[in-house]
């Protein structure tokens, strides 16, 4: 059939405008009408990334115990902020998890290890020696306890040492030997338990949150 001439092809070229016309329109109108769903479903995925990281970080800060602001010198860590009005949100919901007491800043500092300085985690069933000096305080106390903060049963039911008990070298350095069986010297009794912590709480110390010198701070070695 031959191409349309004059009025007869000017019509047809009409028409195919408003086939395209229409067409346009529809596409327009169909995704226009899917926009507030899309929206809808990209503000729903973007909370739930939100709140999976959310919960995530504060069940991480909770089982490991890492609130923010803290300082590690050798194979210890302290948080100096959690006996301040500066504690973060992190530890205070770790605090209200463990029901511990805080030290304040003004009356000294605690520091917890719970892996050797090899970066093995202490097993009771192993020798440990903590040795070396001390931070500058005027008391100081090492306790053991198990992973959920309890204190770890034994037959001398000895938890720990504090610096007015400890027998010190000569030049006042310490060797404190935790085991499973006695050994002559500083023992501190395990128990015999798979996992344990050591708390070392420093009190009327210089060591704290306005401190900048923190991680220079001479701790005890634990080998």
């Amino acid at each position: 059939m031959p191409p349309p001439k004059g009025a007869d092809a000017l019509c047809a070229v009409i028409d195919k405008r408003r086939q395209n016309r229409r067409f346009h329109q529809t596409y327009i109108h169909i995704y226009s009408a899917g926009r507030p769903v899309r929206l809808l479903i990209g503000l729903l995925l973007a909370f739930a990334v939100a709140a999976g990281v959310g919960l995530g970080t504060t069940l991480y800060a909770l089982q490991e115990g890492t609130p923010f602001g803290s300082f590690t010198v050798g194979s210890w860590t302290a948080w100096p902020r959690t006996g301040t009005p500066d504690i973060d949100p992190y530890a205070r919901a770790l605090i209200a998890r463990s029901g511990e007491l805080p030290i304040g800043a003004g009356d000294g500092i605690a520091f917890i290890a719970t892996k050797d300085d090899e970066g093995a985690a202490l097993d009771g069933r192993c020798d440990v020696v903590v040795s070396g000096v001390t931070p500058q305080a005027r008391f100081w106390t090492l306790t053991l306890y198990d992973p959920e903060g309890r204190l770890v049963a034994n037959s001398l039911k000895r938890h720990g040492f504090s610096s007015q008990e400890v027998v010190r070298k000569s030049d006042g350095a310490i060797d404190i030997i935790i085991a499973p069986r006695a050994r002559a010297g500083n023992w501190l009794p395990t128990g015999g338990t798979e996992r344990y912590m050591l708390v070392m709480r420093f009190y009327d110390s210089p060591i704290g949150v306005a401190s900048r010198t923190g991680r220079e701070t001479p701790m005890p070695a634990v080998k």
